[in-house]
This record gives structure tokens, sequence and C-alpha cells, in this order.
């Protein structure tokens, strides 16, 4: 059985978004309905778009980049020493 980056969607209100996708990342976003059809990860029939808001969230948690970046924006800038006099 083929092992995904995502696993087992939670069952999640969402939040309505609007995108275009070219037409080659939607057959694969097609693909991978299937694929995690039939690896047996589901419960039930996945609909496309509720794969797009855990592949972005995993996309985002596994780049270091954006991590590093983010934990950075968080730390509050160093301060600068006073004059006196």
């Amino acid at each position: 059985m083929t092992k995904l980056k995502l696993g087992p969607l939670a069952d999640d209100k969402p939040v309505k978004l609007t995108i275009e996708l070219p037409a080659a990342v939607f057959r694969d976003l097609q693909s991978f309905v299937e694929i995690l059809m039939r690896n047996g990860d589901a419960t039930k029939p996945i609909e496309l778009v509720n794969l797009i808001a855990p592949m972005i969230e995993r996309f985002m948690a596994t780049d270091r980049a954006f991590a590093n970046a983010r934990r950075n924006a968080a730390q509050p800038a160093p301060a600068s020493p006073e004059r006196s006099g």
C-alpha cells in the first residue's frame, strides 16, 4: 500500500474559498482522491475540495523555511542600546 503524506481528513466546518487551478493540478488532485480512496484511508467518499486545506496545512507544517521565518517574526526585535548624555 502506498503511504501518502496526507492521512484521514478531519471532519471540520469549511470556510468557503474560490480558487482557480491549472488543469494539470486539478487532474493531480483527482488522482490523489482516487489513490486515497483505494488505500482505504477514508471511511466515506472524499470530495476533492476537502483535500485542499489539509494539503496546504501539511505543506506549511513541513516547510522549514516558513517555520523559521514565522518563529523569527514572532520574536521581539532586539532592543537598541539607549544613548545617555
